[in-house]
């Protein structure tokens, strides 16, 4: 398999998730009512299945993960070497042995229990049968949890790598850290890898993809190699080894002669030689970048001479900047030849290509005369295979334009208006609460404000404005002399009225006035004052305690005895019974309107009316009886 879609691994839950999951499944779907007084059989069938659906369901979900994490015998050597790097092979095929061998354990005691249950004679050693063999389930999934987070990592980690196809077109960029080769990258592809002045930015696999001679290529920027032994290369640098190692692909070798990387041409050149072998039978670019800052004429004879070894061994030497951009599609197309051509020979040794070969015949028209008869292809056709060419520089952007132009530029919104190009710059009408400002005014606006002043000129020497303006102005002096009075007199009426409302005169009841004099003397002899005959009622005599009278006992209309300072609360205010009772009745409808809508019966109503609602006790129906509760 050459690509992996590692990105529909399903999630791999911790144990205690894991448990939980199946468990709650096997509560959901499973029936849950089951008496004493069922027969033996049923319930045997009973706590069975309940056996049997966790067993499936741990079963399934372990097979998944098993089968979705990739085989590293199955996917392409590329992919192997890199997971063997990136989570080492025996820890990462340890775990996947460890679920396997939890998903056998779990087969076995479900098995193991299901037998047994055959010999529950009750319901209790049923259920403890089942609750035994669940316990189990749970108990080999806890021991487990070591190995299910580190599958969740890989496959985090799995699901963030690049879709690397190993068998298309590649160019694969590589050297010491720090000489421009994700600059380079970003410069022909459209990937966008983070670029910092500093060894090691890139520390993982980067892919990117461009056009070339309408087929499409992948570029891959690895993490910068030092020269040290193989078994000294850390993580990062190995998987820089493994693409190098294992993808069919041209390489890009990169130097930089102004040694700004922090390494010298002669490590540079050492490191290449120690890489040299994983560059078998693949072309190979040599590019050396930085030129803006240092080119080669300007290096020392001796380093010069370093240089001679590539040309002596037929290696193309290419130059560029990625700053100025200088050279940069040069360096593009020839590696893009190279590994053309190369894969072209190597089909052509092919075991197929003679069998094509004898299908085909090319004929060669033998010519006639001596003129010249060059291919005659259509305007239309060229001009069309210049605009699809991608080696050409890119046209210039408004962002190009606006960075050149720096404070001067200004962005023409109406550049790119569907309009004809005479209309393009006309006025815009004006827009107000929705309306065109332009659709009321008159074209004929100005003839006709001529014509009304002549008009106006006209009445005036007509004298249809003249008139007597003294009379006119004594007549409205004296119709605002007499609006002012109107105004003041109704402004002191309102103020007088405000005040009448705000002190309002005591006043007495119309009962209290009729309030006949024995009635009071009887009030007031209660209150234990004596009243004179003489009207003078503010003196009290003293009264022996044993000549107190006892007061009666006061009682409202439904026999409750009440104080006789205060009403009850119920009849204050109400002094007709008649009308006290239909207060009452009006009062209960509200209040049986008021709880009824809780299902209440009153205000201390508390409790449940049915204490087991049948829809809500009635237990679980069997399988297929009905789809809702």
């Amino acid at each position: 398999m050459a690509m992996y879609n590692f990105k529909k691994i399903t999630v791999v839950p911790t144990s205690k998730d894991f448990v939980d999951i199946v468990l709650s499944k096997t509560q959901r779907k499973t029936p849950t009512v089951v008496h004493k007084h069922y027969k033996i059989s049923r319930i045997r069938a009973f706590y069975m299945r309940k056996i049997k659906y966790t067993q499936q369901n741990y079963h399934d979900k372990l097979t998944q993960i098993i089968n979705d994490f990739p085989k590293l015998e199955d996917i392409h050597p590329f992919y192997a070497d890199l997971m063997n790097v990136l989570y080492d092979k025996d820890h990462y095929k340890l775990a996947l042995g460890q679920i396997n061998t939890a998903r056998h354990l779990i087969d076995n005691v479900a098995r193991d229990y299901v037998r047994l249950m055959k010999y529950g004679d009750s319901l209790y050693r049923c259920k403890q049968l089942k609750r035994a063999a669940l316990g189990r389930m749970c108990t080999i999934m806890k021991r487990q949890n070591q190995s299910l987070q580190y599958l969740e990592q890989v496959r985090q980690h799995l699901s963030r790598l690049p879709a690397i196809d190993p068998m298309t077109r590649t160019l694969l960029i590589c050297g010491f850290p720090n000489v421009g080769k994700s600059s380079f990258m970003n410069k022909v592809t459209r990937a966008d890898v983070e670029v910092e002045p500093y060894a090691f930015t890139t520390k993982s696999l980067f892919v990117g993809h461009m056009d070339f001679r309408y087929l499409r290529w992948q570029v891959i920027d690895t993490p910068g190699i030092l020269d040290h032994p193989l078994e000294e290369r850390n993580t990062i640098e190995m998987q820089a080894i493994t693409a190098l190692a294992h993808l069919r692909a041209c390489v890009l070798y990169f130097m930089d002669l102004s040694e700004q990387c922090g390494h010298s041409i002669e490590s540079q050149i050492e490191l290449f030689e120690s890489i040299k072998p994983l560059f078998s039978n693949k072309p190979l670019v040599v590019v050396i970048n930085k030129i803006d800052i240092v080119k080669p004429d300007e290096l020392s004879p001796e380093k010069q001479k370093l240089l001679e070894q590539f040309k002596s061994e037929e290696i193309p030497v290419m130059m560029m900047s990625t700053v100025t951009e200088e050279g940069v599609m040069d360096v593009k197309t020839e590696a893009c030849n190279l590994l053309l051509s190369q894969r072209i020979d190597v089909k052509m040794r092919g075991k197929k290509v003679p069998d094509v070969l004898n299908r085909l015949h090319v004929a060669m028209p033998t010519p006639r005369d001596q003129k010249v008869r060059p291919p005659c292809i259509p305007e239309a056709i060229r001009k069309k295979r210049e605009s699809m060419e991608t080696d050409k520089p890119a046209r210039k952007l408004l962002r190009d334009i606006e960075l050149e132009m720096g404070d001067d530029y200004t962005f023409d919104l109406r550049q790119h208006w569907l309009v004809k190009e005479d209309e393009k710059y006309d006025e815009i009408p004006e827009i107000w609460m929705g309306h065109n400002i332009a659709d009321y005014v008159d074209p004929e606006i100005e003839v006709k404000l001529a014509e009304l002043e002549k008009e106006e000129e006209m009445r005036e020497a007509a004298g249809v404005y003249d008139s007597d303006s003294s009379e006119e102005d004594d007549e409205m002096a004296g119709i605002r002399k007499t609006a002012a009075m109107i105004r003041e007199k109704r402004t002191l009426m309102i103020q007088e009225s405000r005040e009448k409302r705000r002190i309002r005169a005591p006043q007495i009841p119309r009962k209290a006035r009729a309030t006949k004099r024995k009635h009071f003397e009887t009030q007031m002899d209660d209150l234990g004052v004596d009243p004179a005959e003489e009207g003078h009622y503010t003196k009290s005599r003293s009264r022996s305690r044993s000549a107190v009278v006892p007061k009666k006992k006061r009682m409202d209309s439904l026999g409750r005895v009440v104080s006789s300072s205060r009403p009850p609360r119920d009849v204050s205010g109400i002094r007709d019974p008649e009308k006290l009772k239909k207060v009452r009745k009006l009062a209960k409808g509200i209040q049986e309107r008021k709880f009824a809508k809780h299902a209440k019966k009153g205000e201390s109503d508390r409790k449940i009316p049915d204490r087991m609602p049948k829809h809500l006790f009635a237990g679980k129906r069997k399988m297929g009886s009905a789809s809702h509760r």
